[in-house]
């Protein structure tokens, strides 16, 4: 299967109900920020363009500087070429987080090719659902001299030849400028699960990324003097704008593994030793770091640190009061974002008065994305006021293409955008509650499905899990609708 099957071009997607009057409404309400950048820059370009003696990335075992990294990209990109990769096709790239990995993406991205990753901790059966799923061509497997039994289980299930990164080293570098042919074409296709446990492969464009990477440069004032840790598994979202963000503004990647993510005394190590300035981390992991640090009374080891983004999950109130106490020479940013979206699509930079509320706020939205507020009435959808619960829709440049070879699904889920003239012309349904605040932040109140009527009053099951959470004696909660008869 190609990567353009089952894709399906705005035309093709269905139309949002919503009454004109609505559609006034909804961009008189939105959230928007524009914000001129290059949608047409390749990271391997920037790359290129770097004094070569600047050092680019590094992991556990190696260190490559911007004329190193360059180098190895194009060898990768030679070792590809040999196996017939050419604009459009499916590259997937498997094993442990690294150098190679980084390099490999460039390479993938100098041939106008697509990445998949494939985590070297899946099981075989996911990874050969993977590579079938996206139509992968070859899999280039990273870090290990040898795949690990799973991904090359993986692979032979699936009918895709296997080639190590590694084995580039005997290959001329690859010559050529960079073929990235259209801000529209395909650049990475990420595995989600989704509500039925089915991965659906969520395939997001070239200007997508590049308006991802650039809205973390300007919301976080990268520099080149900032060192970015690598902390996220490859199948996760956060893993391409942790690999690349810095590569776009002369900084470094430092590479971080699992065993060393899962050790909050080891990580904060790795932080001071390598001068890392900024980390994202899921907020049960900053909470956990948080844990250690001051057991052993040790928080001095971030010292260096500018930003902690949390992201992934709810961000509880708790947490972020111990952050801006403990840590507070660093921000906080309260990140959310959809895979389908290039990743996240709002930022928020915790402050004090936020901890007042009963759920932080998720903020504004970043560069290029508008955001609406929408609730789904029996006459169709409408505007939601600020205060009021809608569903959020996403709009803008980092809407992604859809579900690849599954029309059906992208169907449930993007629309054509009745509300704007936007680069991709689409919309995203997230299927997040949420609403305006009085200053024009956005605060996420749970899944649309948890909200719930009791008595003829609409509830937010989250809501109510908030305000229990904010009692020093609960560590979780979980609420649900119990019917008595």
């Amino acid at each position: 299967m190609g990567i353009l099957e089952g894709l399906l071009g705005e035309g093709r997607l269905p139309r949002l109900r919503i009454a004109p009057a609505d559609v006034e409404r909804a961009r008189a309400l939105a959230l928007t920020r524009d914000h001129r950048v290059d949608l047409a820059d390749a990271v391997i370009t920037r790359v290129e363009r770097t004094p070569g003696d600047r050092p680019a990335v590094r992991d556990e075992t190696r260190r490559l500087t911007y004329a190193g990294l360059a180098a190895e990209a194009r060898r990768i990109a030679a070792l590809l070429d040999r196996e017939g990769v050419g604009p459009g096709a499916v590259v997937a790239v498997g094993g442990q987080r690294g150098v190679s990995v980084i390099a490999a993406f460039l390479a993938i991205e100098l041939l106008g090719a697509v990445y998949v990753p494939a985590d070297g901790n899946w099981p075989a059966k996911r990874v050969a659902n993977v590579l079938e799923r996206a139509g992968a061509v070859v899999l280039v497997t990273a870090g290990r001299p040898e795949p690990s039994s799973a991904l090359a289980e993986g692979a032979r299930s699936a009918g895709v030849p296997v080639v190590r990164a590694a084995d580039a080293q005997e290959c001329a570098p690859w010559e050529g400028p960079a073929r990235v042919t259209g801000l529209d074409q395909p650049r990475y296709m990420l595995f989600t699960s989704g509500s039925t446990g089915t991965p659906k492969g969520a395939v997001v464009e070239h200007q997508g990324m590049i308006n991802h990477l650039y809205a973390k440069i300007v919301d976080l004032g990268m520099t080149d003097r900032d060192v970015l840790a690598q902390t996220a598994p490859l199948g996760f979202d956060i893993s391409i704008w942790q690999m690349l963000c810095p590569l776009l503004c002369g900084g470094e990647v430092t590479v971080v593994g699992d065993a060393t993510c899962y050790d909050s005394a080891a990580f904060a190590r790795r932080v001071a030793e390598h001068g890392v300035t900024i980390v994202e981390l899921v907020p049960t992991m900053v909470r956990l770091l948080l844990d250690d640090l001051a057991g052993a009374r040790d928080t001095g080891a971030l010292g260096g640190l500018r930003w902690m983004l949390a992201t992934g999950e709810e961000l509880p109130t708790q947490v972020a009061r111990r952050w801006l106490d403990e840590v507070p020479w660093a921000g906080l940013v309260n990140a959310y974002g959809p895979t389908e979206c290039s990743d996240d699509v709002t930022h928020h930079t915790v402050a004090a008065a936020d901890l007042e509320l009963l759920r932080l706020p998720i903020g504004t939205p970043v560069i290029n994305t508008q955001l609406y507020v929408l609730r789904d009435e029996e006459d169709g959808w409408r505007a939601c006021e600020r205060g009021e619960a809608g569903e959020l829709f996403v709009g803008g440049t980092g809407v992604g293409r859809g579900y690849a070879g599954d029309p059906d699904r992208t169907r449930d889920a993007f629309y054509r955008d009745p509300f704007a003239s936007t680069p991709t012309g689409r919309l995203y349904r997230t299927g997040d509650a949420v609403k305006v605040l009085p200053e024009g932040t956005l605060q996420y109140l749970g899944r649309v499905d948890r909200q719930v009527k009791i008595a003829g009053v609409r509830m937010e099951l989250g809501e109510i899990e908030a305000v229990l959470q904010r009692h020093p004696s609960v560590g979780a909660v979980a609420v649900v609708v119990h019917e008595v008869p």
